[in-house]
């Protein structure tokens, strides 16, 4: 990280990029919901949270200074621009796999922006303010999934465990301290992501009691998404997601 470089800006292309690929994830269950019911519901989830990215990625371009706006930084950024954590690219797999996913997630983001709300950047704290009460009601969705399959039949009970275990690796990235972090830390405007451990392990520790599932045990994790090392399924991602820019820039409806 230069000297000369705000390091609000990393740490907002990080939340942003997770809110974002983590939004056109849940996208593609458009359609291919279990029922009607759910189907709206996860959608909703997604529009949250391509409105969270909205949020971030904005006041990243504003604090860059260079013109680009949230679109821009949507999509016109090469995969290693982005600086979103591996678990939110991996692919959905069965409802289970996307669900243990979503908890993961929801369990960490709820901690995170809980703390970010007091943050002393009050465009931050606003922003974490009105995403909390959205992601409280993710996370609230996510516990009702894993809790339903994981207590339900023998077969999804065998499906949910597959997945919490499959994912276990990637929830290490998620608590990965830096120099971005270290820097925001030392000035009120981040929190301590080793902070966050504890209370993430509690959380999602009680949910999968109650979902009759065993927490996994540590093991090596995944890492590098945080400084543009992704999966390959970044890439056809970005490759969807960014196709109609790509093909005619500047295009606008």
């Amino acid at each position: 990280m230069s000297e000369q470089t705000d390091p609000r800006i990393e740490y907002l292309l990080r939340l942003g990029d997770n809110a974002l690929i983590l939004s056109h994830r849940l996208s593609e269950w458009c359609g291919h919901g279990p029922v009607l019911e759910e189907d709206l519901a996860l959608t909703n989830v997604a529009l949250d949270l391509i409105g969270q990215a909205q949020f971030w990625l904005g006041y990243a371009g504003e604090l860059e200074g260079k013109g680009r706006d949230a679109d821009a930084l949507a999509y016109k950024r090469d995969v290693w621009d982005f600086r979103n954590v591996i678990l939110v690219e991996q692919p959905n797999g069965d409802y289970a796999h996307t669900m243990a996913r979503q908890l993961y997630f929801d369990a960490w983001h709820f901690h995170l922006l809980s703390a970010l709300t007091g943050s002393s950047d009050p465009r931050i704290a606003e922003i974490a303010a009105k995403a909390l009460k959205e992601v409280t009601y993710h996370l609230e969705r996510s516990t009702m999934w894993v809790v339903t399959l994981g207590d339900g039949t023998e077969e999804s009970h065998g499906r949910m465990q597959r997945a919490i275990d499959y994912l276990w690796s990637y929830t290490g990235e998620l608590f990965e301290v830096d120099e971005v972090e270290t820097t925001l830390v030392a000035k009120g405007i981040a929190p301590d992501l080793t902070k966050l451990v504890a209370p993430w392990r509690s959380t999602v520790g009680d949910i999968l009691r109650q979902a009759t599932l065993v927490m996994p045990e540590d093991t090596w994790m995944h890492s590098g998404g945080k400084k543009g090392i992704h999966s390959e399924s970044l890439g056809f991602i970005l490759a969807d997601m960014q196709f109609l820019q790509r093909a005619y820039p500047g295009a606008t409806w």
